[in-house]
């Protein structure tokens, strides 16, 4: 049986909760990480986290949130235009990245909780060239899940575009092909599906993303992808890191290891989507934003029952023990967001909803 009177009662969709195994790392005492024995620590996670965004490029570590690899995407992979899928709160949070970069954005908006479809894009990437194309691929405010394998053929089918992609709450809950897909720049955070303290972000870029790196003289000094990849490579942190983070993230791919790999998180995270479809079919006074097909594995967000406000139910659900959230932006008064994502199980998921559907009844 899960004890449900501690963990499993924190639903964020970001930070998640973190398992006290994961905590209890982040105590070991500090060594210089550009000893050799801070060698031998950073060498030895490029495997598993590799097998994690299934690629074969080396995987780069940041002292920053997923924001600032976002940032880092745009300054070396942008030379002016990029055209940014907008369908929720981080699409637009891509886009202003972008033009505060000082790059010219084009927004492809889709409608909020929908995801784009390939066949849009097509037309889209007919008009004027872009350098690269950015998209969310499971939107922590709306909970919809864009087709990004589908996506990443069509522009790769019909320009030269770099495939750009925010993997903030898929990368370890869900599927995501990084060489496969044939994707340029795919990150997160530590604090989402990885179920780590903040602090982290994680990226791989493609060569083809590094080639144009190269030729670009803007790309800034902390966030220089060139520099992160040779660290990467080398064993040698750029610049100091945020080392107890980096000891937490060590025993947290040991534990997916020990859980099957990330096949199996995978499992466990479409599991959770399950339990929450069937409450939802159970429960339609509450309806899931995002459409069935496109729904994420790691985060949902529901309306509640007319006459309900999301306050309200916050509230109750606080007053049951357990930690949910409201929207972001337009839909901060309308939606409630449930994350589902990291170490959490099925049941504690259940156990979580048999308490909503009883809030304000």
């Amino acid at each position: 049986m899960l004890a449900l009177t501690g963990f499993g009662r924190f639903f964020l969709p970001g930070p998640a909760e973190v398992h006290p195994e994961v905590m209890a790392a982040l105590q070991r005492p500090m060594i210089s990480p550009w000893s050799d024995e801070g060698a031998v620590l950073f060498a030895l996670l490029q495997e598993p986290l590799r097998r994690l965004f299934r690629t074969t490029q080396p995987v780069l570590l940041t002292a920053s949130s997923a924001t600032g690899l976002a940032e880092a995407a745009i300054r070396n992979a942008v030379d002016q235009r990029v055209l940014v899928v907008v369908g929720g709160f981080f699409g637009e949070w891509l886009a202003r990245i972008a033009e505060a970069c000082g790059k010219d954005v084009v927004r492809l908006s889709v409608p909020t909780g929908r995801a784009l479809e390939p066949d849009r894009l097509e037309r889209l990437l007919d008009g004027p060239p872009v350098d690269a194309v950015a998209l969310v691929h499971s939107d922590t405010s709306t909970g919809t899940l864009a087709p990004v394998a589908e996506l990443a053929r069509v522009v790769r089918a019909r320009s030269n575009a770099l495939v750009l992609v925010d993997a903030v709450t898929s990368i370890g809950a869900l599927p995501v092909e990084t060489d496969a897909w044939g994707l340029d720049f795919v990150f997160t955070g530590s604090q989402k599906a990885l179920a780590l303290p903040p602090g982290l972000g994680l990226g791989v870029a493609s060569e083809r993303l590094l080639a144009r790196a190269r030729r670009r003289r803007d790309r800034g000094w902390y966030f220089d992808l060139l520099k992160y990849d040779q660290a990467a490579r080398t064993s040698r942190p750029t610049q100091t890191p945020a080392l107890s983070l980096v000891y937490a993230l060590e025993r947290q791919l040991a534990r997916i290891d020990a859980e099957g790999g990330v096949e199996a998180r995978w499992r466990r995270h479409r599991a959770m989507l399950d339990v929450m479809e069937r409450w939802a079919a159970a429960h339609p006074e509450f309806t899931l934003v995002a459409p069935a097909g496109r729904r994420s594995w790691s985060v949902s967000a529901l309306t509640p029952p007319h006459g309900l406000a999301v306050p309200e139910v916050l509230s109750g659900m606080r007053a049951r023990g357990f930690t949910l959230t409201g929207g972001l932006g337009d839909l901060a008064e309308r939606v409630i967001r449930i994350g589902h994502m990291g170490d959490l199980e099925p049941a504690h998921l259940e156990a979580m909803l048999g308490d909503l559907g009883r809030v304000g009844l």
